[in-house]
């Protein structure tokens, strides 16, 4: 059985495509769309018009591409950008008119749910301390977990295109600061796990092998360097997409906070995500039936 997962983030929307057979699971197709709907929502409140329409295409070109891939089922969440749009409710209802895809707006604490999900597939000694640091472009996302269950979560609105529109809180820094002094030990060294886009970009770059963790100072040198380049200048050195180019830089700033709040010296990439997280739960409900 085939699955779709449309996940329209802050910064991008995404599909992926994947199959469940035999009890096995895999990744048959991905994309990447740069709607970039948080250049609206922080500027105005709104999902201006011209981005409606662009918005809408991409939806129907992934109804579309998930025929061709004659798949069972769509799934489509969409998190920070338009759990803040004003006008959400009118896009999500021409959204269903115009292709059938029901596009739900889902809550920090679910959108971290799902990400988290993804991490049952992953092989580590889930028994021992970890954290997940989850940075897109509207919020970020952090959970801890020891002797396997989850001790403490929070999403704080805090994300890169938050950060460049300048629409972050005044206490928002001072709140992830308290939080993270109240609910994680500072006497354990947690392992540490980074999602997202950008810190997936940020580990490439370094040029680590896929199970090779990216170190704290490794992090530092690189965000110094991105930092101080135009954003042509990063395209051109790195290369990076345009729209990559500048949310790296706010997103690493982030990564960065957290790792020297909580004496973290080297961060794993496991490149997975939020769709990751909701096709895995949707093949554990199948084979659960």
């Amino acid at each position: 059985m085939r699955f779709g997962v449309i996940d329209v983030g802050t910064n991008a929307a995404r599909l992926l495509v994947g199959e469940f057979k035999n009890e096995t699971s895999s990744k048959i197709y991905y994309t990447r769309i740069p709607l970039r709907l948080g250049d609206d929502v922080y500027s105005t409140g709104f999902v201006s018009d011209h981005k409606i329409t662009d918005f809408l295409r991409t939806i129907q070109a992934f109804e579309l591409i998930c025929k061709s891939f004659q798949v069972s089922k769509i799934k489509a969440v969409a998190t920070s950008a338009m759990r803040d749009a004003k006008n959400a409710t009118e896009i999500i209802k021409l959204i269903q008119e115009k292709t059938g895809v029901d596009l739900e707006v889902i809550s920090g604490a679910t959108e971290a749910n799902f990400i988290l999900e993804a991490f049952t597939t992953l092989e580590f000694d889930k028994t021992l301390p970890f954290l997940v640091i989850d940075v897109g472009g509207g919020s970020t996302e952090i959970s801890v977990f020891e002797n396997g269950q989850r001790t403490a979560a929070k999403s704080f609105e805090l994300g890169t295109i938050r950060l460049l529109k300048q629409k972050e809180s005044n206490y928002i820094w001072d709140d992830l600061s308290k939080w993270i002094e109240a609910n994680i030990p500072s006497n354990k060294q947690l392992k540490t796990f980074g999602t997202g886009g950008n810190i997936g970009k940020a580990h490439k770059i370094l040029d680590l092998k896929s199970s090779a963790p990216a170190t704290i100072s490794a992090l530092q040198v690189l965000h110094e360097k991105l930092r101080f380049l135009t954003m042509e200048e990063r395209m051109i050195q790195f290369p990076l997409k345009s729209d990559r180019a500048d949310v790296i830089v706010p997103a690493l700033e982030i990564y960065l906070f957290i790792m020297k709040r909580i004496n973290c010296t080297e961060i794993f990439v496991p490149k997975i995500g939020l769709a990751d997280g909701i096709i895995h739960s949707l093949e554990t409900n199948l084979s659960n039936l």
